[in-house]
């Protein structure tokens, strides 16, 4: 079954650029410069149209030594398929190619845990992972295999359980995997209160405290669409022994689009 499935891309030529040619200007733009690469254990980049979170996201994959397999959280934006849905085999086709499922790595995580379920519908209209699968795929090189899973809203339980059945997984195995958070910040609010919210949440993940981030966006309402991956992603990479994460770079869109009422909030951080 596996091999046959092929997911299209559903934001090619809207959030980047649909030719290869154009993708890769685009995409190596963003990842000039900076800082040598380091090992990391976990990261978040944003997923928006890369006008406006590509800086983000360029700036902290290339701060990234990205390894040669990846598993990728993102929220379910579409409401489709399960809440916690792996994308199982085949691959997932760019504008560059063809980028392969790593079916082994998804079999062990959907045996690991009874939350995750095989699962693409889910997946075939979610921009959340495809958005920062060319980040992935050119700062990391073209032997490149992932697992894509969409997360619904689950509880902090679930949320710990599948952080640590995914940190089993990434311990049992020799190949060095690196686990990405896809999430925008806040969304829809004045450039200060965006900024203001933001740093309260980005306080409690630079303090590598899951439970702390559940509880300031929910008191404080932070439109932080990614929050369920982020859990997830913070209490596997305290379960891989991480200890410290650290803001690479934060923006809002209305530093691009000279609107400061109405933007959109956009962190990178790496987790080590």
């Amino acid at each position: 079954m596996g091999n046959k499935l092929l997911r299209l891309p559903a934001v090619a030529g809207r959030f980047y650029s649909g030719t290869p040619q154009d993708l890769k200007s685009e995409v190596t733009g963003y990842l000039s410069g900076g800082t040598d690469p380091e090992k990391a254990i976990g990261a978040i980049m944003p997923h928006a149209g890369y006008v406006y979170s590509g800086a983000v996201a360029g700036e902290t994959a290339a701060a990234i030594r990205i390894p040669r397999e990846v598993i990728v959280l993102g929220p379910n934006h579409t409401g489709l398929g399960a809440a916690v849905s792996v994308y199982p085999g085949g691959h997932w086709r760019m504008p560059f190619g063809d980028v392969p499922v790593n079916e082994s790595l998804a079999r062990q995580i959907l045996n690991e845990s009874e939350l995750p379920v095989p699962d693409e519908m889910a997946h075939v209209k979610e921009h959340s992972l495809e958005v920062i699968l060319p980040f992935l795929y050119y700062a990391g090189g073209e032997n490149l295999s992932f697992v894509p899973i969409t997360l619904s809203t689950i509880s902090r339980d679930e949320c710990r359980a599948l952080g640590e059945a995914l940190s089993r997984v990434i311990a049992s195995r020799d190949e060095e995997i690196l686990l990405v958070s896809s999430s925008d910040m806040t969304h829809y609010e004045s450039h200060d209160s965006a900024k203001a919210k933001d740093s309260d949440a980005i306080s409690r993940i630079l303090d590598m405290d899951p439970d702390g981030l559940m509880e300031v966006v929910s008191r404080r309402r932070i439109t932080m669409c990614g929050i369920i991956p982020t859990v997830v992603m913070l209490y596997a990479a305290i379960a891989l022994g991480a200890t410290q994460a650290r803001l690479i770079r934060y923006a809002t869109s209305g530093e691009v689009s000279g609107d400061y009422d109405q933007v959109v909030g956009y962190a990178g951080i790496i987790v080590q």
